[in-house]
């Protein structure tokens, strides 16, 4: 069973979400929070795989959460739960690490399957959501130099990892298994000294890799 964490100040909004992740069978909503606050203290007392974060509660926002539930649960992934209407609370969460973002208004097939992207290492992001946030990146200033250090599979899975893909798809693409995906992937982190697969995307769409 995959164990979600869901938080949303919205009470409607967070019982509609559930429904739609729960028609899944393998998945179930096994804690809410109205708050960030409430979703630390959840996480203190259960496991959880996903966690989903809306980014803007009262008390505790989803980017103060999502910071500190990366920072002492690393294991669980993280997504966004956004109406996108503000880029700067995105781009704060794509700095954290989060694995991706969720629309308010996404159909089930869309959340369920950012869910499950999450958790196979992939970064979750709508296309709706990929619009805008990659031009930001883009006009970041782009390094042309990329790490001499790093193999020719190394740039190709690092490619990979700054178009979304998640470890199979690599692996499909590239004709490796997902254990090489996944070694060679922490192989990367360590001689970028980047702490995850968010950054690596940062990296390779800032080093015009994609």
């Amino acid at each position: 069973m995959i164990r979600i964490l869901l938080a949303e100040d919205q009470v409607m909004v967070r019982q509609g979400l559930k429904m739609m992740i729960e028609t899944d069978e393998e998945i179930r909503v096994t804690g809410e929070a109205s708050n960030g606050k409430e979703a630390i203290q959840l996480c203190e007392q259960q496991s959880f795989d996903v966690v989903i974060l809306d980014i803007r509660m009262p008390v505790m926002d989803g980017i103060e959460a999502a910071r500190i539930i990366q920072s002492r649960w690393p294991k669980s992934r993280i997504l966004i739960l956004t109406t996108f209407d503000n880029n700067q609370y995105v781009m704060n969460a794509l700095k954290i690490g989060v694995s991706g973002y969720i629309l308010k208004n996404a159909d089930t097939d869309s959340l369920i399957r950012s869910i499950r992207s999450a958790l196979q290492g992939g970064l979750a992001v709508e296309d709706q959501v990929a619009a805008k946030v990659m031009p930001l990146l883009l006009n970041k200033q782009v390094e042309k130099t990329v790490d001499p250090s790093l193999t020719p599979r190394e740039r190709a899975i690092l490619t990979c990892i700054g178009e979304g893909l998640n470890n199979s798809e690599i692996a499909e693409r590239l004709g490796l298994s997902v254990g090489t995906v996944k070694n060679n992937t922490s192989q990367i982190l360590n001689k970028l000294e980047l702490r995850d697969r968010t950054q690596l995307a940062i990296y390779a769409i800032r080093h015009n890799l994609v």
